[in-house]
C-alpha cells in the first residue's frame, strides 16, 4: 500500500484525492491546502490527516509519495521540497510559469534523482494510446503529417485566463506533450497565429481564444494544431497521423457509441459537455501507471523532462504568436 500526501483540495485536487482513496493499492494519508476548510473536508471524507504545513509532510515517515495538485505558483517549491525529502511525486502541469525556475527544478532533480511524473493524463486515453501504438509499430509507414484538434466547450473564467500564461501554456501544452510522445521526436520550429473571436475580455487579458499552429520537425514532418476556447457542440479533441503507407485517427468521442436510425434520419449521441467529462477516466489510469512504476513494474508516463519539453514548445509558440513569425525551438538540458 503506497501512502500519499496530497497538496491541493480544489477541483482537481479532489479528483486526485478520490482516486488515491479508492485505488486498491494506495492510501490517502495527508491533505494539505492553504484553505484549511477544504483540506479538512476532503481528509475527513476518506479518513486522512490534515497537514499543517508542507514541512510536516516532508518529515513524515508515513508518506511514501506525494501528489501536487495545488495552484501553479506552488509547484516548483513543492517539487523542490519533494526532491530534498526523497518523496516520489506526481505533479500537475505546469512546473512553473518562470522558465528559469523550471530549469532550476529540473537541474535539482537531475542532481538528486527521484521518480517524478507530470500530469499529462491524456497519454492514458485508450484511443490516443491505440493511435500511438499503431504509429510506433509502423502501421502508417514513415510519418509525414500529424493533425491535432483541441476545442474546449467553454472558456475558463477570465480570472483564470489572466494567470494561466495564455492558451498555449494552458490548453495547447497537452497537445505538445502528446505530439512528442506520439512522434517519439520533438519539433524544431513553430509558427503560431491566433485571434480573440468570442470575448473581448480575453484579448484585454493578453490572450487568444482561437489559434492555429504549424510545427516542423528536423526530418521534415509537419504538425498542424487548431485550438478553440469554445464550441457549440461539446468538447472536441482529435488526432490524425498520416504516413507513407496509411493513416490512423483518434476520433471525436461521443458520450455513448449509440446511433438511432429512424425513417430517413440517423441520430447519433453528442460529445461530452466538457474536457473533464471526456478525460476523467485518464486520471485514475495515470495514477495507476505511477503506482505500478513505484512498485517496480513497467509503466510509461510523462517525466519531468517531458514537462520541460512541452513547456519549451509552449514558450516558443507564445513568442511566435507575439512576433507573428516562425520561431526556432531551443531545448535546454541539465548539466
Amino acid at each position: 500500500m503506497i501512502r500519499f500526501a496530497l497538496f491541493g483540495a480544489g477541483f482537481i485536487g479532489k479528483v486526485h484525492g478520490v482516486n488515491i482513496a479508492t485505488h486498491p493499492r494506495t492510501k490517502l494519508q495527508y491533505v494539505y491546502d492553504i484553505n484549511t476548510a477544504a483540506a479538512t473536508e476532503l481528509a475527513n471524507r476518506f479518513g486522512a490527516k490534515v497537514a499543517s504545513s508542507a514541512e510536516e509532510i516532508w518529515a513524515a515517515n508515513d508518506v511514501d509519495a506525494v501528489l501536487i495538485a495545488s495552484s501553479t505558483n506552488t509547484h516548483a517549491d513543492l517539487l523542490s521540497g519533494a526532491i530534498k525529502a526523497r518523496k516520489p511525486t506526481y505533479c500537475e502541469k505546469p512546473i512553473d510559469m518562470d522558465m528559469n525556475r523550471v530549469k532550476a527544478v529540473v537541474q535539482e532533480a537531475h542532481n538528486n534523482p527521484v521518480p517524478i511524473m507530470m500530469g499529462f493524463s491524456r497519454r492514458f486515453d485508450p484511443n490516443h494510446r491505440a493511435l500511438r501504438k499503431a504509429v510506433q509499430n509502423g502501421e502508417v509507414g514513415v510519418v509525414e503529417m500529424i493533425t491535432m484538434c483541441c476545442r474546449s466547450s467553454a472558456p475558463p473564467p477570465i480570472s483564470y485566463i489572466k494567470v494561466s500564461g495564455g492558451q498555449f501554456r494552458d490548453q495547447t501544452i497537452h497537445m505538445f506533450d502528446l505530439l512528442c510522445w506520439i512522434a517519439n521526436d520533438a519539433p524544431a520550429e513553430v509558427y503560431a497565429t491566433g485571434s480573440s473571436m468570442m470575448d473581448p475580455a480575453i484579448a484585454e487579458a493578453g490572450d487568444v481564444d482561437t489559434s492555429m499552429l504549424i510545427l516542423k520537425f528536423a526530418d521534415g514532418k509537419l504538425c498542424y494544431i487548431d485550438n478553440s476556447r469554445h464550441t457549440g457542440y461539446g468538447y472536441d479533441e482529435r488526432i490524425e497521423v498520416f504516413g507513407s503507407q496509411g493513416l490512423v485517427e483518434s476520433r471525436r468521442k461521443p458520450v455513448r457509441e449509440v446511433s438511432l436510425y429512424k425513417g430517413a434520419k440517423q441520430i447519433d449521441e453528442g460529445l461530452h459537455p466538457g474536457w473533464f467529462e471526456r478525460m476523467e477516466p485518464t486520471f485514475m489510469l495515470a495514477l495507476d501507471a505511477f503506482v505500478t512504476a513505484l512498485e517496480g513494474g513497467e509503466a510509461d508516463y510523462a517525466t519531468l523532462m517531458d514537462g520541460l519539453r512541452a513547456q519549451t514548445i509552449a514558450e516558443a509558440a507564445t513568442e511566435s504568436l507575439h512576433k507573428n513569425a516562425p520561431v526556432k525551438i531551443e531545448y535546454w538540458q541539465p548539466a
